[in-house]
């Protein structure tokens, strides 16, 4: 077996927090950015832009539950189902200058002021807007101030195209004359503020057409095509009473294998007990290798109700993962971590340990509230146990570490080629060279911490990548072929990895047999389509 381990603080988010893993979670928020990842690391910022608990939506709940159980980056997608922003009104002689809040929602509270200090002519004015916490309370959250505004159509400082890029306002009715100064009531100095119209609605709740999203136009779950790279995805139950769609589901395992990323499913609330669980499993249809559960739901403390109620698993779970990361890469030595949760929080059931076996067979980890000497710990598993066509996908340990090294080398090889490859020969060899080695001296840092332990460097890992794969007018993709150890002897996992000017494709693929002049050993080739290899050949 390979023992997958890491140095120091070497894990897959090198970008955020050191050896911690970076969790993303799509929903129902009561503010915030609309279909925009927000990255935060505690919960007290998730209360400052998102508003905190909120009980018609669940996702505040499981970004607490996280961060009370170790977790330490999330980002956070606001999906909405017709929401309404609200607008406030500025007077303007007899007309109005019409702002409508960036940001939908009952709890987007703004307020604007007008003043007339150094301005040119008669139809330029000052604006400031402020987000406050509460309608008249004094603490401004956000500020924007425009200077020397105007109404006038044929003005570089159009009021209207000057507020098209503010975070918070968006002028929708424009007056012919500029807006009057707001005047403080008890001094009359030009030191008021208007407050916007309590007109704004948080919308329906949200349906799965809502979570999924479009593609296109970058909203739901396709709106992470905007973050940076995470390694799960959480997508809370849509209510208290009603899961998470099988076609959400479906999308989502689908989206997190593009991202190399890993879905956390929910179980049903139907399955109250390991038998429950057992019985469900022969009818559940979500096999992947790109997706994992826990079991069962987690009693945890509401405090909106101030009471325990019973809650989908998914956030908790997302923290022992990055909890038990930061310390020791879960990974690595997998037999003796098992997902135990933190003081405060506990299964809703108690699974026995002929139970767990039965349930890892199947592809679910069992959640603990204590650690137990004598109790038998079994490798935590993908959802693809038991029918993942390579066995090695079907525990979490080798799924991730392969995810891992897939990251890192289209990372590093993203970084060097950027977005434009040479149109000269002799600079794509020179290219070619640069991703070559430097791959080769990330596999030659794992293989030194002992991610491949009990196998030579030459046994562990190979990389394709000189002329045979790349080449002066190839369609503007470069490519690199890498293999690494798999848990049985004498196998090896390989992938192309494609990189174009807009995207990235990993693909597994078979090999045939040729030489590698770098390692002076023999390793596999890529085996082509055939149409690319009759293109070759």
């Amino acid at each position: 077996m390979v023992a997958m381990t890491f140095p120091g603080n070497v894990g897959p988010n090198s970008r955020g927090v050191p050896g911690a893993a970076r969790t993303a979670f799509v929903g129902r928020t009561l503010r915030g950015p609309v279909n925009q990842p927000v990255t935060i690391r505690d919960f007290a910022h998730f209360q400052r832009i998102f508003g905190g608990l909120w009980q018609p939506s669940l996702l505040g709940y499981a970004v607490e539950h996280f961060f009370d159980n170790g977790g330490r980056e999330a980002v956070i997608v606001r999906v909405v189902n017709g929401a309404r922003a609200a607008t406030l009104r500025l007077p303007a002689g007899r007309e109005w200058l019409v702002l409508q809040a960036v940001r939908p929602g009952t709890r987007e509270f703004l307020r604007a002021g007008v003043d007339y200090d150094n301005v040119a002519d008669d139809t330029e004015f000052n604006l400031t807007i402020q987000r406050v916490r509460s309608p008249g309370a004094p603490q401004v959250e956000d500020q924007e101030i425009y200077r020397a505004l105007s109404v006038a159509p044929e003005s570089v400082r159009h009021v209207g195209v000057r507020l098209a890029d503010s975070a918070l306002l968006r002028a929708v009715t424009i007056p012919r004359v500029r807006p009057d100064r707001s005047l403080d009531p008890a001094s009359g100095i030009a030191t008021g503020y208007i407050h916007s119209i309590c007109d704004g609605d948080d919308g329906a709740p949200l349906t799965d057409y809502d979570l999924i999203g479009s593609v296109e136009d970058r909203t739901g779950l396709f709106a992470l095509a905007r973050a940076e790279p995470f390694n799960f995805l959480c997508i809370p139950p849509i209510a208290r009473d009603r899961a998470v769609g099988h076609s959400t589901l479906l999308v989502a395992a689908r989206y997190c294998r593009q991202r190399r990323a890993l879905l956390i499913v929910d179980p049903p609330a139907e399955w109250q007990t390991a038998e429950d669980a057992l019985r469900g499993l022969r009818d559940w249809q979500l096999a992947s290798e790109d997706a994992v559960m826990y079991f069962p739901r987690i009693l945890a403390h509401d405090k909106l109700r101030g009471r325990f109620e019973t809650f989908a698993p998914c956030g908790a779970a997302a923290g022992l993962l990055s909890r038990s990361e930061s310390a020791v890469p879960s990974w690595g030595p997998a037999e003796t971590e098992e997902p135990v949760l933190r003081p405060g929080y506990r299964p809703s059931c108690l699974v026995t340990d002929d139970r767990r076996a039965k349930l890892a067979a199947a592809g679910v980890n069992t959640l603990s509230a204590v650690r137990s000497a004598g109790r038998p710990v079994i490798r935590q598993r993908t959802l693809a146990a038991g029918r993942a066509a390579n066995v090695d996908w079907k525990y979490l340990s080798t799924r991730r570490f392969a995810l891992y090294v897939l990251n890192g080398v289209e990372r590093r090889a993203r970084r060097l080629v950027g977005s434009r490859l040479p149109s000269d020969a002799g600079a794509l060899q020179e290219l070619v060279r640069w991703v070559d080695a430097d791959v080769r001296t990330f596999f030659a840092g794992l293989h030194r911490a002992g991610s491949f332990a009990g196998r030579s460097l030459e046994d562990a890992c190979f990389v394709v990548c000189d002329e045979r794969l790349n080449s002066v007018g190839a369609g503007g993709e470069f490519k690199l072929v890498i293999g690494f150890a798999a848990e049985r002897p004498g196998e090896c996992h390989c992938f192309r990895i494609t990189l174009t000017a807009l995207a990235s494709r990993v693909e597994p693929v078979t090999r045939n047999r040729f030489e590698d002049r770098h390692y002076g050993i023999e390793v596999d080739e890529l085996a082509l389509p055939p149409l690319e290899r009759r293109e070759r050949h």
